[in-house]
């Protein structure tokens, strides 16, 4: 198992990370992660970390310096790039410190792990040490197919599989389809091998998602694609009334067009998530009536959901969960992966804010939902799945053990953070002595008054300065900060850098 550490100064990121990939399906572990590149250095000189996401721009040491001085103790470091800087100089910068691939915020997961697949395929070529169990006749030839339908085979090894293992590709086109079914998976394998023997330009496999592909070869464009669906329509009807999601790719020229048919025939599967389970989605058809490639992007207003969580107030979260989809819904050019993508960050936001709530995260109680959400195949799948994670946490509220004080000095601390807050003045307001009420603020959340306030306001600070363009002294006086100097002192304290500087960064 190779090991991965994390580095991005964003905790949202990170806990994201965590949570989307299924790290252990892909034979990885993480063993860590840090917030800044500084701390990340010291701990990758303790952990033996195989590969390495990093995010660039971060306070204390950006992400080019972390690879270059990781690199000094690990020249075989694997490195992938997190980026929200689309900007030349630091792809450039990125590629000539040889990292794995340079991907954008917001991060496509698909793109992050076919990324990751390719930099374990590096891995297992230069560990002559690893173990692999022999390949029998179906696993290669599914091993072969799927690496020219996502181009990562080379074309001399391609012509010398295909030949050991007589796969005819000499046909000008193709056109690829995926296949699949609630129901038992061997029957339909089968009965598509039976068809294959029978008609060597079907070419048919289990890729590594586990969904049934055939890839037509075509003689002729037209005809050749009618044939297909034809074909793929008796399927349907041999199978009745078992459910089978067919979606088609578009038909390409053999050679470099593969991975493209591939590609849209796994996109317009993904529209089963909006229709109403046509016989065939055509990628072709979805590309000139739903404009499939254009990706709506309107950010998730959170407040409501957070004052919900706070309340206790389950039915009203239900019913904000249920118009949130329904609303997306109608929005123009929205994708099946926009949608999911959407109630994955509402996951992470539950998690994060029952984190902050609770000073205690607890990704047990969420772990089953991502991947519920990966499989989910209606609106209504993905939305009971988050409407489960919001039971979840308003449950886990109510059997909170908490002191009931402390509940109600912290939500009126995170409501009134830039007043002039302190122990005395909340004791006489909750009628408490303030010695006794500190011991307590410390009992529940492991730290002191001082030290949650300071936190917490330069937390507020950072995401200031991020999203705003007022002035450092305006936003130490809006976080609860009188004295400038004094705010620059604890900004350094918590993030390492002066606010100026880390403004600069952004």
């Amino acid at each position: 198992m190779y090991r991965v550490f994390l580095v991005d100064d964003e905790p949202f990121i990170i806990e994201g990370l965590y949570d989307i990939i299924d790290w252990a399906a892909f034979g990885l572990e993480v063993v860590g992660a840090a917030e800044n590149g500084q701390d990340a250095l010291e701990a990758l000189k303790e952990s033996s970390a195989d590969i390495l996401l990093t995010d660039i721009s971060m306070p204390v040491m950006d992400g080019l310096t972390l690879i270059r001085e990781a690199r000094q103790f690990r020249p075989d470091l694997k490195v992938i790039i997190l980026s929200g800087f689309n900007e030349f100089d630091y792809i450039k910068s990125g590629l000539k410190l040889g990292v794995e691939n340079y991907l954008l915020k917001p991060i496509n997961i698909d793109e992050l792990q076919e990324t990751l697949a390719n930099t374990i395929d590096k891995l297992n070529t230069t560990r002559p040490d690893r173990l692999f169990s022999d390949y029998d006749i179906r696993i290669l030839r599914d091993n072969i197919l799927y690496r020219w339908l996502t181009g990562r085979i080379a074309p001399n090894e391609l012509i010398e599989r295909t030949d050991m293992l007589e796969i005819r590709m000499d046909a000008p086109y193709l056109v690829t389809a995926i296949i699949r079914t609630e129901s038992q998976f061997e029957p339909s394998y089968e009965a598509v091998q039976r068809l294959a023997m029978e008609d060597s330009s079907m070419l048919p496999f289990v890729d590594i998602d586990g969904d049934l592909v055939i890839v037509f070869m075509l003689e002729d464009k037209e005809q050749g694609k009618e044939k297909a669906i034809s074909m793929l329509e008796n399927m349907q009807k041999r199978f009745a009334p078992s459910p089978m999601r067919i979606s088609l790719g578009s038909v390409e020229a053999v050679g470099e067009g593969a991975p493209q048919s591939y590609a849209h025939a796994k996109k317009a599967q993904e529209y089963f998530l909006l229709s109403d389970e046509p016989a065939i989605l055509d990628y072709s058809l979805l590309s000139e009536k739903n404009s499939i490639e254009n990706v709506t992007s309107q950010p998730l207003n959170w407040s409501l959901f957070s004052k919900l969580i706070k309340a206790k107030d389950l039915e009203q979260l239900h019913a904000a969960i249920d118009a949130e989809f329904e609303h997306y819904q109608t929005l123009d050019g929205v994708t099946p992966e926009y949608i999911q993508s959407m109630a994955i960050e509402m996951m992470i936001r539950f998690k994060m804010e029952l984190k902050e709530i609770k000073q205690a995260d607890q990704p047990e109680l969420f772990k089953a939902g991502f991947t519920q959400i990966m499989q989910a195949e209606t609106i209504e799948g993905l939305s009971s799945v988050v409407k489960e994670a919001a039971t979840l946490t308003v449950d886990s509220l109510m059997r909170d053990v908490k002191s009931p004080i402390i509940q109600l000095l912290l939500g009126y601390v995170h409501e009134n953070y830039a007043q002039a807050l302190s122990l005395k003045s909340l004791s006489q307001q909750y009628n408490i002595h303030p010695v006794y009420l500190g011991h307590l603020f410390q009992k529940e959340t492991n730290e002191t008054f001082t030290e949650y306030i300071n936190k917490y306001r330069i937390g507020k600070a950072k995401e200031m300065l991020k999203e705003t363009n007022l002035k450092v002294q305006e936003i130490a006086l809006q976080v609860g900060y009188w004295e400038t100097g004094y705010f620059y002192k604890q900004f350094k304290k918590y993030v390492g850098i002066s606010p100026t500087d880390y403004k600069g960064l952004l």
